[in-house]
């Protein structure tokens, strides 16, 4: 697999609620070698922004050769207000396909666990998975319930929960994983740290093979300038420490192998 900066198109771009965005890019060169679970660097076009903006990749399309983005505005300065302003036409440099992503090929019964933001790549994870399917999201109310009915389409069990109550089980994510009708054989994560560290004490006690998905603050993201570590269980071969990197080592890890 050979990471590429890569001239993209936008081709359309929408609302999907308040502060989610829906991004697909004309991306043909990272769309032919990306992964479920795998991320891009988009950079904006505004010179004074060095550093671009870390988004998993929500799905992939070989055969038309392109990239679904589905990310969170999170303020001006975070650049990703500027991404949600670009229109159909604005072109994108995208540096990618970037990290280690989920491991598909030949999980069975596996039960996928998002919350927030975190929801967006398992969608593409969903549809690279063979045999039964289930899914858990966990959202703060029924407002911001964004792609909800396509991981209905594509799972075979849906459960949702809500902060407050509004839609589906009380609660967060791993509330509504204990609410399911089935013990999966494999889970995989992604959301918020909080959410991960439950999802981990949960399959510990019930014996459930888990792998997380971690989000961290990045700068390169090619595992060059560190600025994104995370604790580890097992000393770093490249650090020499207790260290992950999430952008190059990760952002998918064993729960097992990551300090929650």
């Amino acid at each position: 697999m050979t990471v590429q900066m890569e001239k993209t198109r936008i081709r359309r771009q929408e609302a999907l609620c308040p502060g989610i965005f829906d991004l697909t890019l004309e991306a043909p060169g990272i769309a032919a070698q990306a992964r479920p679970g795998q991320f891009v660097n988009v950079y904006l076009n505004d010179a004074s922004r060095i550093l671009p903006r870390p988004i998993s990749l929500c799905r992939i399309s070989s055969s038309e050769g392109t990239l679904r983005l589905v990310y969170r505005v999170s303020g001006e300065r975070a650049g990703t207000a500027e991404l949600s302003r670009c229109q159909a036409g604005t072109t994108l440099r995208v540096l990618g396909p970037l990290g280690q992503g989920f491991p598909c090929d030949g999980a069975e019964d596996v039960c996928v666990v998002g919350g927030g933001i975190g929801v967006p790549p398992l969608l593409e994870v969903l549809h690279a998975l063979p045999g039964r399917k289930t899914a858990v999201l966990g959202y703060r109310n029924a407002e911001q319930m964004f792609l909800k009915g396509e991981f209905e389409a594509a799972a075979d069990e849906v459960r949702i929960a809500t902060d407050d109550g509004s839609f589906g089980v009380r609660g967060t994510a791993v509330d509504g994983v204990r609410a399911l009708s089935h013990r999966p054989r494999m889970m995989f994560g992604c959301g918020p740290r909080l959410m991960l560290r439950a999802l981990k004490q949960y399959a510990a006690e019930q014996g459930i093979p888990l792998w997380v998905s971690m989000e961290e603050r990045m700068a390169c993201g090619i595992g060059a300038c560190l600025a994104c570590v995370v604790e580890s269980t097992e000393t770093d071969a490249h650090s020499h420490v207790k260290n992950k990197r999430v952008c190059k080592d990760g952002p998918v890890f064993p729960a097992e192998e990551v300090v929650l």
